[in-house]
C-alpha cells in the first residue's frame, strides 16, 4: 500500500503504481481539497442566508423578496469566483495567462450563454421588466414568474382574437393563463423588442365594437356605450390619470384623454360604434364581459338591434306559370 501512491521529484508529483500523473502533485491535491471545502461552505452559508431572509421578509412585497434572493445569488457567485481564483492562481503571471485562455475558450464555446448572461445584466440594471410584469418576449406573452442568469420563466397566457393566428398557436382566446410555463433565453432582448404591459403604467386602452343598422337610433346607442364605459372604468380612469402624470414628468409624451370615447365607422352593411376605454393590465376579460352584458341589456331595453351580415331581398320580377296541356 505504501508503494501504491508515492510523491516523487522536487514538485512532489503523484505516482500511482509507478505511473506519474501529469499536473497532479501534493500542492494541487491540497488546493483541490480546499476548493471542495470552500464551495461546500459557501453553498451552506448561502442557503442559511436565504432561509433567514425569507423568515425576516415574510409578508413583504414579492418583488422585493425576489430581488433580495437575486442579490444573494449574485453575491454568492461573485464570492465563489473570487475565492477559486485566489486558491488556484497565487502567481499573477499564471492568473493572467489562465484568465486569457479561459476567456478565449468561453467566448468561442459559450457564445449564446455569454449573450444570455449579458441580457440578464441588461434586464437587471436597465429595468427592462421585473418579476410579476406582463410582457411579450421571444414570441411568448405572459407574466414573468422567475428570472435567472440565462433564462426568463413566463407563465403563458392566451392571445386575443385579433392575433389568434400568431405563433405559437393558442386555444385560449383571451389574456388568461394557458397553464404552460415557458422559458425564454435572456439573449432574445438583443434580437427582438420586449413589450411590457405593466412597467410604470399598469393600464392599457381597450375597445369594444358594436355594429348597428343605419336606421337605428345611433345617438342613443352612443349614449349607452359611454354610460356603461364610464360606470365600469371611473375608478380606473382616476388612478390611471395619476400614473399618466408621472409618465409625463419622466418622459416626453403628449397628453392623452383618459375618459371613454365612442368612434363611428361606416361600412357597407352597418354603422360600427367602437367605445375606447382604459383598463387595468390584469382582469381585462372580466371587465369586457361585464360591459358586454350591460350593453346587450341596455340595447335590448332601447330596442336597438345588433346588426349582422344578412341578405335582404328587396324585390322579385313577376313570375308566370303556364300549364302545358297533356
Amino acid at each position: 500500500m505504501e508503494n501504491f501512491i508515492t510523491l516523487v521529484g522536487p514538485n512532489r508529483a503523484v505516482e500511482i503504481l509507478g505511473v506519474r500523473l501529469v499536473g497532479i502533485n501534493a500542492e494541487n491535491g491540497i488546493k483541490l481539497l480546499f476548493t471542495i471545502a470552500f464551495i461546500t461552505l459557501v453553498l451552506i452559508l448561502s442557503r442559511l442566508v436565504r432561509r433567514y431572509t425569507s423568515r425576516i421578509l415574510k409578508g413583504r412585497d414579492e418583488r422585493f423578496i425576489f430581488w433580495v434572493r437575486q442579490g444573494i445569488a449574485v453575491g454568492t457567485s461573485i464570492f465563489l469566483i473570487l475565492g477559486l481564483v485566489s486558491i488556484w492562481f497565487d502567481d499573477p503571471v499564471r492568473l493572467a495567462t489562465g484568465v486569457g485562455l479561459v476567456t478565449a475558450g468561453l467566448a468561442f464555446a459559450l457564445q449564446k450563454v455569454i449573450t444570455a448572461v449579458a441580457g440578464y445584466v441588461v434586464i437587471l440594471y436597465g429595468k427592462t421588466f421585473n418579476v410579476g410584469d406582463r410582457i411579450t418576449m421571444g414570441g411568448v406573452r405572459g407574466d414573468v414568474i422567475a428570472l435567472g442568469f440565462t433564462q426568463t420563466t413566463i407563465m403563458e397566457m392566451g392571445q386575443p382574437p385579433p392575433v389568434q393566428n400568431a405563433e405559437p398557436a393558442m386555444w385560449v382566446q383571451s389574456r388568461q393563463y394557458t397553464g404552460r410555463i415557458v422559458t425564454v433565453s435572456n439573449a432574445r432582448i438583443f434580437d427582438e423588442p420586449v413589450y411590457n404591459y405593466t412597467k410604470e403604467f399598469p393600464y392599457i386602452w381597450e375597445e369594444i365594437s358594436i355594429p348597428i343598422k343605419f336606421d337605428a337610433d345611433y345617438h342613443r346607442a352612443e349614449h349607452i356605450l359611454l354610460q356603461i364605459a364610464n360606470h365600469r372604468t371611473v375608478s380606473i380612469s382616476s388612478l390611471g390619470q395619476e400614473s399618466l402624470q408621472e409618465m409625463e414628468r419622466r418622459y416626453f409624451m403628449k397628453r392623452v384623454d383618459m375618459k371613454p370615447k365612442v368612434y363611428y365607422r361606416l361600412t357597407d352593411n352597418w354603422l360600427e360604434l367602437t367605445v375606447r376605454f382604459i383598463a387595468r393590465d390584469f382582469g381585462i376579460r372580466e371587465l369586457k364581459d361585464q360591459m358586454s352584458r350591460d350593453i346587450l341589456k341596455a340595447m335590448d331595453e332601447a330596442q336597438i338591434g345588433i346588426a349582422s351580415t344578412t341578405y335582404e331581398i328587396v324585390g322579385l320580377p313577376p313570375v308566370r306559370i303556364k300549364r302545358v296541356p297533356p
